[in-house]
């Protein structure tokens, strides 16, 4: 992917070895920073430590012309001329994509790199939230197993899972609101309903609960096909496979 054709936000620092830039991402003030030119500042100082001691020896205004001609100790200089901060730029801006939709000067951390917008514009949107989830989910469990919470765990992400089924569902950002409503309350697109889950006994919806809420009878559940067993795609709990289509279950 091409790098953006501008510099994000950036302040300019000194620690006592020449001054360096910070670029910031635009969406979560994530830093890079440049390398300072050591070997220059190194360079530059021994300079000028020299032409300081032979002006410094002009007879009544040496000290005066050598504090006025030599200027700023480069180990201390907070500024950079444009030259100077395009080399700088250059040092990071492998690591930053511009969005051509929302125009910000993102890290890698927040870009789409397969699909070359940032993740909140990608059309991949739900998929790496998705992800993101699963990840953060996976990081969760494992904290929670070294505790001997696991069963907790499991019973809670088991109900997350049951609301989430039970809810009307945004197809372009995900969001989630109550079932029957009709468009998203973030981007106002039509939301996509959830599938009905009737009770076998009295007809009622039971909203992914194991027992029916209604009259009590116990729901029972086959267990969601991993895999499709004609083309080995992945099912993610659906009824047909999103591959091939063949009947799940």
């Amino acid at each position: 992917m091409p790098v953006p054709g501008r510099m994000p936000r950036y302040d300019i620092r000194n620690d006592g070895a020449g001054p360096y830039a910070i670029f910031y991402c635009d969406k979560f003030d994530r830093e890079y920073r440049s390398q300072p030119d050591i070997a220059g500042t190194v360079a530059s100082d021994i300079g000028r430590q020299a032409a300081s001691d032979a002006l410094r020896k002009i007879p009544l205004f040496g000290r005066a012309v050598a504090d006025n001609v030599l200027g700023q100790d480069p180990r201390y200089d907070n500024t950079l001329n444009p030259q100077q901060l395009e080399k700088h730029w250059g040092q990071v801006k492998e690591y930053f994509r511009e969005c051509p939709t929302c125009r910000q000067i993102l890290c890698l951390s927040d870009f789409d790199e397969k699909a070359g917008f940032c993740n909140d514009d990608s059309p991949r949107a739900n998929e790496i939230a998705q992800a993101q989830a699963e990840q953060a989910a996976s990081v969760a469990k494992g904290i929670a197993n070294v505790f001997g919470l696991g069963d907790v765990v499991k019973k809670a992400a088991d109900a997350a899972q049951r609301a989430s089924a039970a809810a009307a569902r945004c197809p372009k950002d995900g969001t989630l609101a109550a079932p029957g409503t009709k468009f998203c309350p973030n981007c106002g697109t039509a939301m996509v309903q959830p599938a009905a889950d009737p009770c076998p006994k009295c007809g009622a919806d039971v909203k992914g609960a194991n027992f029916c809420p209604n009259c009590g009878t116990k729901i029972e559940r086959v267990a969601a096909v991993a895999k499709c067993p004609s083309c080995g795609a992945e099912t993610k709990g659906a009824k047909f496979c999103p591959n091939c289509g063949t009947k799940l279950g």
